[in-house]
Parts: C-alpha cells; structure tokens; sequence
C-alpha cells in the first residue's frame, strides 16, 4: 500500500492538529489544516466566518478547500471536526487517501476544548451537552469514513503516533 495522503477526521479536541504535524513530520509529508487554511484564505477566523455566513456558509468553504488539498499528493490533512457532514467530503477524503479516525469520548473534548473561544459550536450555555451532541451525529460517519480508527483518549501524542504507525504497518503487510 502506498501511503500517498493521510486524512485526519474526527470530533474537536481530538487531537487532529497535534497529531498531524507529527504524522507529517515522521512520514516527510506536508502538514496542512483544513480550518487553518480556510482562515488564512479568508483573513478572519472561523467564528467571524460562522458569523457573518452561518454554518452553511463556512460549510461551502469547507468543502472548497478539501476537494482542493485532497488533490494534492504527499499530505498530512488534518480536517474539522465537521467535515465528514458533507457526502461528498466523506467521497473525496476515501478516494483520494488513507482516513484516520481520531476518536475521544465528550469528556475528554470538553476538557481540550472548553477554554478555546475559537470553537463557534460551543458558544452555548451547555458546551458540554453541545458535545455529546455533536458525537451522536457524526460519530457514525468518522466510521463510516475511516480506514483507521485511533483512540487519543488520555494519550499522549507519542503514543498516539506509535499507534498509527503501527496501524499503519499492518495495512501495508
């Protein structure tokens, strides 16, 4: 199996971004994040985007910007948590690489995200309640989706990596 693209999809606060640049980094890839690249083409961050378009507009540029980067070769993309939403972003993330779930339960999103006021879902009165939420929905499209699933629950990065590369390996075999 030639790894071309590693596809990073998963709820917020899974670890998507930190596990990525280091994925990119030990297989000699470019690392980019979906929600990263919207806001330096736009030059607002996403909550100004949700905003002034509502979430099906930042949905449209989302969508946009995957078909784009998918396209490339030798990537690391780490996605919004909402990406896998759209059928045509679950289509094009299979087709064109290798999907690994980042998966973690409501609790540990909570406790990674809750402070960070550049999560326009969770602007609230029950974050928490938001999250669970959030999983239900999307929880079967990750699976749907991925070709890996990886837990980051109480891990650290370098674990979580270990486990990817070992996945990895396996698929290769």
């Amino acid at each position: 199996m030639h790894l071309q693209n590693l596809f990073l999809i998963g709820p917020m606060g899974a670890g998507k971004t930190t596990v990525g640049r280091q994925v990119a980094e030990h297989y000699r890839k470019e690392f980019i994040d979906s929600d990263q690249e919207i806001q330096r083409r736009t030059g607002v961050d996403i909550p100004t985007i949700f905003e002034f378009e509502g979430e099906a507009g930042f949905r449209l540029r989302e969508h946009a910007v995957i078909d784009e980067l998918t396209e490339r070769e030798n990537i690391v993309l780490a996605t919004g948590g909402g990406a896998v939403l759209s059928e045509e972003n679950r289509r094009l993330l299979s087709a064109r690489g290798l999907v690994i779930y980042l998966h973690c339960s409501a609790e540990q999103q909570f406790e990674r995200t809750h402070r960070d006021k550049n999560r326009p879902l969770l602007e609230t009165p029950d974050p928490f309640d938001r999250l669970k939420a959030l999983m239900a929905e999307r929880e079967p499209l990750y699976r749907q989706t991925a070709d890996l699933l990886v837990s980051t629950e109480g891990r650290n990065t370098q674990s979580v990596l270990q486990d990817i590369r070992r996945q990895i390996e396996i698929l290769s075999r």
